[in-house]
């Protein structure tokens, strides 16, 4: 069979052009449809070795598909194994797929499971059940009842019992709480002194607390604590929802450790409780992912319609409140996580440009979402970049050289508590949206500038 006219000629040698290359393979879907796999394969392998990978990628995935239907299953392996070769493209989801019903027809369960697996972190969401009840029978097979049982739920669409949101909330609040009532002895008063935003200790070298603040609210006012956690809820459950836990985790501490920098680096010396900053970092990955990717998601949709305008409020606020709410911290998580939505696009929910791939520059479904995790990667290694930034520029402002009448607030805390014996505390303020950081009184008017703190 000829080419038809207008179409390169398969038989023929030479540099081809995008446009004929994707006419090609086209082509060659046309005649895999129609059952003519000899010539389908030529169209094909005309293609392999252009300089696009993903455009070669399509072609030896449909080459293999014509390997396949003409019996000769080594072939097709081979070809699908090569897809995998190249970097990551719309083609390497159904290379894995291929692959490992080949495996299984050949008997190497073990080999199917390992390449389902690579194939599930790829899967658009509605393959996700069908691949789980494959991993479900593979490792029945082989003997793993416990994750055979896992993956069959999976496959129901029985979620995790405890998502990473929940975690995060709970383990939240067992602190806060164990903090708030055993402030009043002095030497419980440890949890504060070790977990709270201390910016002189942070320019001392405990960079830890740039993300145990996230752990500690008010001692005073409860509803600092419920409306966080009500707003890590909201917000948590569709960033985890879009990009699965592992990354919601990341972006979380990435997001919590860039308000903190923005609060060390412009918020005073005052220290701050509150997970406010990595909250405001959630809110901004949900408005730049989704006014920039177009996640399609109909369970966010009442949230996200009303998000832009809390965030605006709770900013408001921040600014309203003469210095009693820690805006650096709200400003700094936001612009994370704004960074973080713009450039790492929902991999598990479908996007809009998903859904518009042209087949056969995509070479899988309409809908599947796809994004090397390097960027995923690179996005946080930027927000570190900038937090290590943060912290020299904040601790080279508060190094300013010796001076032994000089106290930090740890050492002024510390004579506070020898001098009362107690400690207490008292709001000076709130935050209307619920999302704010308070300004919290010290043990006595004595110590009250340099043992205040903030909570974000």
């Amino acid at each position: 069979m000829g080419a038809q006219p207008g179409m390169p000629d398969p038989g023929l040698g030479g540099r081809l052009t995008r446009d004929a290359a994707l006419a090609l393979i086209q082509r060659g879907g046309e005649l895999l449809a129609s059952g003519d796999y000899a010539e389908a394969g030529q169209h094909f392998s005309r293609v392999v070795g252009f300089d696009d990978p993903a455009i070669t990628a399509a072609a030896l995935l449909g080459l293999g598909e014509a390997h396949y239907r003409l019996n000769n299953e080594p072939a097709a392996l081979q070809t699908w194994l090569a897809v995998l070769q190249l970097p990551e493209t719309p083609s390497t989801y159904p290379a894995w797929r291929n692959v490992a019903a080949a495996r299984v027809r050949d008997g190497d369960l073990t080999g199917a499971i390992e390449a389902y697996r690579e194939a599930d972190k790829r899967a658009p969401r509605e393959d996700k059940a069908e691949i789980a009840n494959r991993l479900g029978w593979l490792n029945k097979e082989t003997g793993d009842a416990r994750a055979s049982k896992r993956y069959f739920a999976k496959g129901r669409g029985d979620g995790p019992p405890i998502t990473m949101t929940l975690l995060l909330i709970a383990i939240t609040v067992i602190v806060s709480v164990t903090a708030m009532f055993t402030i009043p002895d002095p030497p419980a008063q440890g949890l504060y002194d070790w977990l709270q935003l201390d910016k002189a200790a942070v320019a001392a070298g405990e960079y830890w607390r740039l993300w145990t603040v996230t752990l500690l609210h008010s001692p005073t006012d409860p509803l600092h604590l419920i409306f966080n956690m009500y707003a890590l809820w909201l917000s948590g459950t569709i960033v985890e929802r879009w990009y699965g836990p592992i990354r919601f985790l990341a972006f979380y501490l990435a997001c919590a450790a860039a308000g903190s920098t923005a609060s060390f680096v412009s918020g005073g010396n005052v220290p701050s409780v509150g997970a406010s900053g990595a909250i405001f970092g959630l809110f901004g990955i949900l408005l730049a992912a989704g006014r920039i990717h177009h996640p399609v998601d109909r369970q966010s949709r009442g949230i996200m319609s009303q998000l832009f305008i809390l965030v605006l409020i709770n900013i408001a606020f921040g600014f309203a409140s003469g210095g009693s709410i820690d805006n650096a911290a709200h400003l700094g998580g936001l612009a994370a996580g704004l960074f973080l939505g713009a450039i790492v696009p929902p991999t598990a929910v479908p996007t809009l440009s998903s859904l518009w791939h042209r087949p056969i520059e995509a070479g899988v479904g309409a809908g599947s979402t796809t994004a090397p995790a390097f960027i995923a990667a690179l996005g946080v290694v930027v927000v570190g970049i900038v937090v290590a930034a943060g912290i020299a520029v904040g601790t080279a402002a508060r190094s300013p050289g010796p001076d032994p009448n000089r106290l930090g607030a740890r050492e002024v805390r510390d004579t506070a508590m020898n001098q009362s014996g107690s400690v207490g505390g008292g709001s000076a303020g709130d935050d209307p949206a619920g999302v704010g950081s308070v300004r919290v009184g010290s043990v006595d008017a004595a110590t009250a500038a340099s043992t205040a703190a903030s909570t974000v």
